[in-house]
């Protein structure tokens, strides 16, 4: 068993690093905004914080299973690394269910997207680049409609909560995939992840929890930690975090799409014009290149989802 195990697992990480990393970051994408669409039908019985921390608690057990960390003899940075990433992970969960618990999908993407293109074009020498983030914001005030005057001001700060995590995450993702290899970064972060989000979540579940709650939040637990952070660290080996961060243009016109099919919430033709302005400015700020890696490159030495 632990031979075909690893035959396995060498199968699917051959077949990943000879997947185009832009096309990785395109399925976690899809995977992260059907699962979040999924998620809102716990939100009723155990709340958007418990919801956060039970699908994530079921993730740590799915990541823990697949990959038992090695802790022992590992450098105290690269463990701190991996802790910071988990806590960042579990506040980012937390504060984007509790802003679509408020505002619709789409709307709450794309404010967070304002956290990756910050990412894009921070450093930047080139002044131009960062008109990007200004369209990018004159199309958040679009979709939020402010002078429309029914505004929900709370969904707006745990969005824009939950878009700081996404700019922290993608920088500390990259340096948690550079130190560990395949899921072993993953097994410990998303455990970290769920401590942090059941601070909040637990008290909000306990007592409210079900069975059946706690199947469904392992069906969306493959989709939301488990498929997307995979390919996510896959995808941040191969791309720079600029490059990376601004492939997520495509995340707010996505959360949209997926906010229409599954929840029905269909954006205005004016509010659709706000979307646009956000993806012209994601997809403007692209900036082109692959990061250097100290790692051997990953068609000499493929990288494993499970091991």
């Amino acid at each position: 068993m632990p031979d075909l195990r690893a035959a396995t697992a060498d199968r699917i990480g051959r077949l990943a690093g000879r997947a185009p990393a832009w096309s990785l970051a395109i399925l976690a994408i899809l995977s992260v905004q059907v699962g979040s669409a999924g998620s809102i039908g716990l939100f009723a019985t155990i709340g958007a914080s418990g919801t956060a921390w039970l699908r994530l608690s079921a993730g740590a057990v799915l990541f823990l299973l697949l990959k038992r960390p090695r802790l022992r003899g590992r450098p105290r940075r690269e463990i701190l690394g991996a802790v910071a990433l988990g806590a960042t992970t579990g506040l980012m969960t937390s504060s984007f269910l509790a802003a679509i618990q408020r505002i619709p999908m789409g709307t709450a993407v794309a404010i967070e997207f304002l956290g990756p293109l910050l990412v894009a074009v921070i450093g930047t020498r080139q002044l131009r680049r960062l008109l990007w983030p200004v369209l990018a914001l004159g199309g958040v005030l679009i979709l939020t409609e402010p002078w429309v005057g029914s505004v929900d001001l709370l969904g707006i700060v745990f969005a824009i909560g939950g878009g700081t995590g996404w700019a922290i995450y993608i920088v500390l993702t990259a340096v948690v995939g550079d130190r560990f290899e395949g899921l072993e970064g993953l097994s410990i972060t998303i455990p970290v992840a769920a401590v942090v989000a059941g601070v909040v979540g637990v008290p909000q579940a306990w007592g409210h929890l079900a069975w059946g709650d706690v199947v469904y939040s392992l069906g969306l637990a493959v989709l939301l930690p488990v498929l997307p952070y995979s390919l996510e660290l896959l995808a941040l080996r191969r791309l720079s975090t600029s490059t990376f961060g601004t492939l997520m243009a495509l995340e707010p016109a996505m959360a949209a799409g997926i906010g229409a099919l599954m929840l029905s919430q269909v954006l205005t033709p004016l509010q659709l014009g706000g979307m646009a302005a956000v993806v012209i400015a994601g997809v403007g700020a692209v900036q082109s290149g692959t990061r250097e890696t100290p790692h051997p490159p990953a068609a000499d030495v493929p990288i494993p989802l499970v091991e």
